[in-house]
């Protein structure tokens, strides 16, 4: 699989479901694989890098590439092969869509998101 499109109804405004998936103190609360995330400045801009991991001690990199506050925000591995990207749509007052979509350039996806985890955010943000 070389892309990977999951898309999600979330009963929140889009600016706090926005607000809440760019915060790095936030992603370990909805990500499974990412226990600790750091940006180094917040809030992002375009370049913005943000590093993340897992139960192991090495980092992974990612740099900003798009940033449209309340609408989209994608991210490149450092290399810029590796793509993730949010789509905010608004759906009324109190409800958005979100888009999430990652995409590789070369090889394949090594772990793939998976309607799981978009339902973790979901829960999380709606409990």
């Amino acid at each position: 699989m070389r892309e990977n499109k999951i898309t999600v109804i979330i009963d929140k405004p889009v600016e706090e479901v926005f607000e809440f998936t760019t915060n790095p103190k936030n992603t370990h609360k909805w990500i499974p694989s990412i226990r600790e995330e750091i940006a180094e400045i917040y809030p992002p801009q375009i370049g913005t890098i943000y590093k993340n991991r897992g139960e192991g001690p090495d980092w992974d990199f990612y740099r900003v590439v798009e940033f449209e506050p309340g609408k989209k925000f994608t991210l490149s591995d450092l290399e810029g092969n590796y793509f993730v990207g949010y789509t905010y749509r608004k759906i009324g007052e109190k409800r958005t869509e979100l888009e999430y979509f990652e995409w590789v350039k070369k090889g394949e996806l090594k772990a793939p998101f998976t309607e799981d985890i978009l339902q973790k955010l979901k829960e999380f943000l709606e409990g």
